[in-house]
């Protein structure tokens, strides 16, 4: 039985506090050129599978910073040219690259973000030059210096099907939505991310080439141990207040998720100052020296690992069942929602691919309408519109087939 809410004039005409107002796509995936206009707080995308609709909510994602919600290279987003042959656009295209950009309304001010794909001429080693592509942000017509800085203008959130096994699968993917949950409130956060990376792989280089230089590595790992203890930080602290948070203001229909941190450096700053947990990060990582091109183990903060616990039950999220891992996620979800309207004022974009699976009626029109009571714009997507005739008010619906994308302007119930 589906249980439909209804909202009053007034509510559900109500500006959203971030909102993707126009996006147009360009060689992305399998659209040649796209360019969709938005006017509601949802926005339904529905076609069968493969149509494309997961491609759509993947443009806006690019929106923010990082690899977008596939996590993909820069190489794999353009699109076949056997597929931009069979399509026409009204606008001259060329095949060098792929582009997105999106005319942004937040707390009444518009601006526009665009994002795109350039060749650049990269020196390697020996002298020898190499052709890469990197990707480049714009706010307004201007460069931005990093895609980092994306985070002081716009916040994503999404959830994909590939989630709904986040507590069951290995801890590189809960590390990166721990990160992306950090990020959002702290957009340094991103950056110190990079530099370690970065750090780390010169690190790594030196000690594979065999060319041992101590006074390098003495350096760099004395970086990675400074940056390092902050990243920990950063988790920790973030992860706190959110908890702090959920534990104030619970959920009254999705269950209240713990969140812990499973890392030896954010554990030892639990009750020791930064500058011993940097000095023993520092020796770790000089131990680390001989075993580390044949045993990746260590203490660092790349095997940081995010649990979380449904706190009623006490009962570790990987040992709940599929439905309750599903509701336990959404439960951060609006946590997290919740709690960056509060501290930041600046209300996310919701992206929510297939978020209809395993949720029942109930759940999943109340979930919907905790997200408008939030003012927030979602994109959702679904093989068939009527997963959300409850929102039909308030709602924008497209449909997608052959690589094309119509809305659905009236006789949505014919439709479905």
């Amino acid at each position: 039985m589906s249980v439909a809410f209804h909202l009053d004039t007034d509510f559900y005409k109500a500006k959203v506090g971030s909102a993707v107002k126009r996006l147009t796509l360009v060689n992305f995936r399998n659209y040649k050129y796209l360019r969709l206009n938005i006017g509601a707080p949802f926005v339904v995308l529905s076609g069968e599978n493969g149509s494309g609709k997961t491609n759509v909510l993947e443009a806006v994602s690019f929106l923010s910073q990082g690899r977008g919600l596939r996590n993909a290279k820069l190489s794999e987003v353009k699109t076949f040219d056997f597929l931009a042959a069979t399509q026409q656009s009204p606008v001259f295209i060329n095949n060098n690259g792929w582009a997105v950009s999106a005319q942004i309304e937040r707390g009444g001010e518009e601006f526009n973000i665009g994002t795109a794909v350039e060749s650049i001429v990269k020196e390697t080693n020996y002298n020898e030059v190499k052709e890469v592509e990197r990707r480049i942000v714009q706010v307004n017509n201007q460069k931005l210096a990093s895609q980092n800085e994306l985070g002081q203008y716009l916040s994503i959130i999404w959830v994909t099907p590939q989630m709904d096994r986040l507590f069951q699968t290995g801890a590189q993917a809960r590390r990166s939505f721990l990160d992306r949950i950090v990020y959002a409130f702290d957009t340094s956060h991103a950056r110190r991310l990079a530099a370690y990376d970065n750090l780390y792989r010169q690190w790594l280089q030196i000690l594979k080439s065999g060319n041992i230089n101590d006074s390098w590595l003495v350096a760099l790992e004395d970086q990675m141990a400074g940056i390092g203890v902050a990243i920990a930080a950063a988790r920790r602290e973030q992860i706190q207040k959110l908890n702090d948070f959920t534990e104030q203001n619970p959920d009254d229909i999705f269950p209240t998720a713990q969140l812990s941190l499973d890392g030896t450096i954010e554990q030892m700053l639990d009750d020791k100052p930064a500058i011993y947990v940097e000095d023993f990060y520092r020796e770790s990582l000089f131990n680390q020296r001989r075993n580390i091109l044949y045993n990746d183990s260590g203490n660092g903060i790349n095997k940081t690992d995010l649990r979380a616990l449904y706190k009623k039950k006490n009962v570790p999220a990987e040992l709940c069942s599929t439905g309750e891992q599903k509701s336990l996620l959404l439960s951060i979800i609006l946590a997290q929602a919740r709690f960056l309207i509060h501290t930041r004022g600046l209300p996310p974009i919701l992206l929510l691919d297939e978020i209809a699976a395993h949720l029942d009626d109930i759940k999943r029109d109340t979930f919907l309408y905790k997200i408008r009571e939030l003012n927030l714009q979602a994109w959702l997507t679904s093989t068939t519109p009527s997963d959300f005739l409850s929102i039909k008010n308030s709602a924008q619906f497209f449909t997608i087939k052959n690589n094309m994308v119509n809305e659905i302007a009236e006789g949505l119930e014919a439709a479905v």
